[in-house]
């Protein structure tokens, strides 16, 4: 299978694909177990930029409980040079404190010094349960270990030791234009993004002249537009980076195909997910109102459990929209302004549209379908 097998992700012309555990030229990964996982999979990783010229943005989350490793990222680094990033799954090192501070610190100290490189240009993110203390020593052994098995095909290993409840890896190499882009992401769960998604690694060697805006961009295009359970993360974090070495810039659309891909990747693997869905909202009186209509219709549980029944039940979907709207004159709506095309047929993936009537503004949200399979994860997470 392809990496772009979404219909709703435009494939760019001329991709060519290569083994996603192969990186763009210039950049090394590894990852070892350290204890965090008790199924002894991976659980730390390092990613690291040979080159000293790296360009890089950071988006993370705007969560006002934000965890050790983002404030650590926001107060601590050079958001636009980062040449490394060191990461652990399975503690995301959250309602942790000033001792979770000090340990993100001693993550990133450690990277830091086996690489030779700055403090300040590693970043650090970590992922997992929330409110318990990291056990620093280990992953700080952890992270020494993993610099001593970096390699240019380390992409799936450090992939891997992303994951949390995610069902698979979620990864990409591909070249165009004779730019080379790998990219890494994971998120499954505690996904309605603010800047991000859960987790996730771009590297490249395009020339990028202002890699925030760039990744703003990409970012409002595709993790933006996601939600699996409407829960913000405390953890998420986007890094871009880029060495300029094959002397081009980033091909029109690349960045933003392989972001939204990512994204409709982790909705098709939301916890428990069996089938995703795009709500399409039409004629809002403005771009926030047509924001709120498709989240709120996106994150509704009888949306959602319509969406895996595949039950075209219009009048959930009028009351999603109409809870949106409280307080406003609304015309009363009726099925001929819904559509849902698609959504009690076997495709994975359902088209659902609503005309609000109200104006010119538009928006969709992409979402996933609500099981028992989602209950039965997120009620055994710590046990």
């Amino acid at each position: 299978m392809t990496f772009f097998n979404s219909r709703w992700c435009d494939v760019p012309e001329g991709v060519e694909e290569f083994n996603p555990a192969t990186l763009a030229p210039g950049f090394r990964a590894g990852a070892v177990h350290c204890g965090l996982k008790g199924s002894g999979e991976t659980d730390v990783g390092l990613l690291t930029c040979d080159s000293e010229g790296v360009s890089s943005a950071v988006l993370l989350t705007r969560n006002a409980a934000a965890a050790a490793p983002v404030r650590v990222c926001r107060d601590h680094c050079d958001l636009g040079s980062i040449r490394a990033v060191a990461v652990n799954s399975g503690n995301a090192n959250a309602a942790t404190g000033e001792q979770g501070i000090r340990d993100a610190l001693a993550m990133r100290d450690a990277a830091a010094e086996v690489l030779g490189i700055p403090d300040e240009a590693v970043a650090v993110a970590e992922t997992g349960v929330i409110g318990v203390p990291l056990a620093t020593e280990a992953v700080v052994a952890g992270v020494k270990s993993a610099a001593k098995v970096l390699s240019a095909d380390g992409g799936e290993d450090f992939c891997r030791a992303i994951m949390t409840t995610d069902q698979g890896p979620k990864q990409v190499t591909l070249e165009v234009g004779g730019v080379t882009v790998s990219a890494q992401a994971k998120g499954a769960g505690m996904i309605e993004p603010g800047f991000a998604t859960m987790l996730c690694f771009v590297q490249t060697d395009a020339q990028i002249d202002d890699p925030d805006s760039e990744l703003r961009r990409a970012v409002a295009r595709s993790f933006e537009r996601i939600t699996v359970d409407g829960q913000m993360s405390t953890n998420d974090t986007v890094v871009l980076q880029a060495t300029g070495s094959s002397g081009r810039a980033m091909p029109e659309g690349v960045l933003d195909a392989v972001l939204l891909q990512l994204a409709l990747e982790v909705v098709a693997d939301g916890e428990g997910a069996e089938r995703a869905g795009r709500i399409q909202v039409n004629g809002a009186a403005d771009q926030g109102e047509a924001e709120r209509v498709a989240r709120a219709i996106a994150n509704s549980p009888l949306v959602k459990t319509a969406l895996t029944g595949r039950d075209a039940n219009w009048g959930r979907i009028a009351q999603a929209a109409g809870m949106a709207l409280a307080g406003e004159e609304w015309n009363e709506p009726g099925p001929h302004s819904i559509d849902f095309a698609e959504l009690g047929d076997a495709t994975a993936e359902a088209e659902i549209a609503i005309a609000l009537g109200r104006g010119y503004a538009s928006a969709h949200v992409f979402f996933s379908d609500l099981t028992h399979e989602y209950i039965r994860i997120n009620a055994e997470y710590t046990t």
